[in-house]
């Protein structure tokens, strides 16, 4: 299609990696009994933030943490896909219940952040005793109305600001690859020519399945990097076809 612009936008945790970025620093930094503890008492986005407190008080360092980070595989096809699709002219995008520091860690390790518009994800900060913060997307005084979605991040509100601001640049079409709950909401949101791509076995691939006819995109599984790759640039060359 002359002169559409494809927007690809990634989920990250299990998905553009195939670990989840808050438990491999539970499970790698020596959390797993205290998040298991406090887990049943609060919220994700707050437990998370309280493990990073506990890591402070622990003397582990921003820096130690994002050295951990570091480790965290990525699949060789899934970064050859996304530089692939970045050099074809592609807007990549990730949107993301993870957070800022982790996700812009890992993706500058592996010379990816380049390759993306927009992080869109749970804002963090270093505050002035060098602790690490983690602050939710959503203002949590005021919920965001949808029972869809986790109170402190809705990705179809998200997916449609993305698509009322592609909207005032022309055509566009949408690739959404994910995995979880919460990929569920944004799939809905896509219209008649976009594409989903869940995870297969995984929870949103489970969703869709149960009813189809809610979804308005073409929906395309997927089990792991090779397949991302071969399905997301044929999806790419198709929409460029039309």
């Amino acid at each position: 299609m002359v002169g559409v612009k494809v927007v690809i936008v990634f989920d990250f945790d299990r998905t553009l990696i195939d670990d989840d970025s808050d438990r491999w620093v539970v499970e790698n930094m020596g959390l797993t009994h205290l998040f298991n503890q406090l887990r049943p008492t609060l919220p994700w986005n707050a437990l998370m933030d309280k493990m990073m407190e506990e890591l402070h008080s622990q003397g582990k360092t921003v820096e130690q943490i994002a050295e951990c980070l570091k480790q965290v595989p990525l699949h060789p096809r899934t970064i050859s896909a996304i530089q692939s699709a970045h050099d074809l002219g592609c807007d990549l995008k990730v949107v993301s219940d993870a957070n800022q520091f982790y996700i812009k860690t890992i993706l500058k390790h592996h010379g990816l952040y380049r390759c993306f518009s927009e992080v869109i994800t749970n804002p963090t900060s270093v505050d002035g005793e060098g602790r690490l913060r983690i602050f939710p997307y959503h203002d949590m005084t005021s919920f965001h109305g949808c029972n869809l979605c986790p109170p402190n991040l809705c990705k179809g509100l998200v997916i449609e600001q993305i698509q009322a601001s592609m909207s005032e640049k022309g055509k566009s079409r949408f690739i959404y690859l994910g995995d979880g709950r919460g990929d569920y909401c944004p799939t809905l949101k896509l219209d008649k020519g976009d594409h989903v791509m869940p995870r297969k076995g995984f929870p949103l691939w489970d969703r869709l399945l149960s009813d189809l006819n809610l979804l308005k995109a073409d929906c395309h599984e997927w089990r792991n990097g090779e397949e991302l790759e071969s399905i997301l640039l044929q999806l790419i060359e198709k929409i460029y076809k039309e």
